[in-house]
């Protein structure tokens, strides 16, 4: 049964205009003028200059910094489409934010995660479309349907064409090891781990390296680049254990407060980030940076969702 509006209707936020823009000509179709502001005190402004009634429309927001200000900016063109009578509303969210905050790991903790997907489906979402969670299991933090797109094999063939028997997929951590793992298999490289120690709060100690990197060229791989402390110790410490070169990427570079200046410091040759959040041009300007798009994919991905078709089969290709 079609239970989708009758065309498409793309809108997009403030947070990363360019990428939405992307997205709509893949798709080859207009982007909407929608106006999204603010009001003298700071509340957000929301205007949709045409009609979506009746309407699929995805609304694409990645929930990066300003973290808050972005999702409000979702939450209202959501429930803008809804009071529209829109036939259905999709939350493109490339990066999802409040994500790492999946679980109580300390009494008294909230689960910020669970928290966005109940404000989301209660402001009117019909289902949403993300990209690499920081932790799987959120998908079920959702009463509405999630699809989950995966940035490994946009990166994987970026490296895979480099990649000799010479090359060797790290885990910055032993959390990330499983998405290491699924990287190596697709790029036929072995497998090394960092294993760290946290002391205390925001403090990193890298303990051990195991696998064999003596000689080899390291690829970190995460989902997201932050502060960029775990990835630049791990670096530190494959070089001491004997790597030859090291480079690192990622779906998400969120690349917030020091960042940037650790990265450029560090022995990591080149930062591969694909560009689910909008980065500043001294940032995506640095040479270490280099920046893959994801828009044919989420493009793809909106295609099949309004086609009812499979959306694992876009990665066949």
């Amino acid at each position: 049964m079609i239970t989708h509006g009758n065309s498409i209707e793309i809108l997009a936020g403030n947070s990363n205009r360019k990428l939405a823009e992307e997205i709509a000509t893949e798709l080859k179709l207009p982007l909407s003028n929608a106006e999204v502001g603010k009001f003298s005190d700071g509340e957000i402004s929301v205007t949709l200059p045409q009609t979506v009634r009746g309407k699929d429309v995805f609304i694409i927001q990645s929930t990066s910094i300003p973290v808050n200000d972005n999702l409000m900016e979702l939450l209202i063109m959501i429930d803008a489409c809804k009071r529209a009578s829109a036939g259905r509303v999709t939350a493109v969210m490339p990066y999802f934010g409040y994500a790492r905050q999946d679980r109580k790991a300390r009494p008294r903790d909230p689960i910020t995660a669970k928290l966005v997907a109940d404000i989301l489906t209660s402001a009117g979402a019909d289902r949403v479309l993300t990209m690499d969670l920081h932790a799987a299991q959120i998908q079920g933090f959702f009463d509405i349907p999630v699809d989950h797109l995966y940035g490994a094999p946009l990166l994987a063939r970026y490296y895979k064409k480099r990649m000799d028997e010479n090359w060797v997929v790290v885990s910055p951590d032993v959390g990330s090891v499983a998405r290491a793992r699924n990287f190596a298999s697709r790029c036929d490289a072995s497998l090394a781990i960092v294993d760290k120690r946290r002391p205390r709060a925001n403090a990193i100690e890298v303990m051990n390296v195991i696998g064999d990197v003596q000689g080899k060229t390291c690829l970190m791989v995460d989902d997201m680049i932050d502060t960029a402390g775990t990835i630049c110790q791990g670096a530190e410490a494959l070089v001491k254990n004997g790597a030859k070169e090291v480079y690192a990427c990622c779906t998400h570079g969120v690349l917030s407060g020091p960042a940037m200046e650790r990265l450029t410091k560090s022995p990591i040759k080149e930062i591969a980030v694909l560009d689910t959040i909008n980065m500043p041009d001294n940032v995506k300007n640095n040479p270490k940076i280099k920046v893959l798009s994801v828009a044919k994919l989420i493009a793809r991905a909106i295609s099949t969702i309004y086609a009812d078709s499979s959306l694992s089969a876009i990665y066949e290709d």
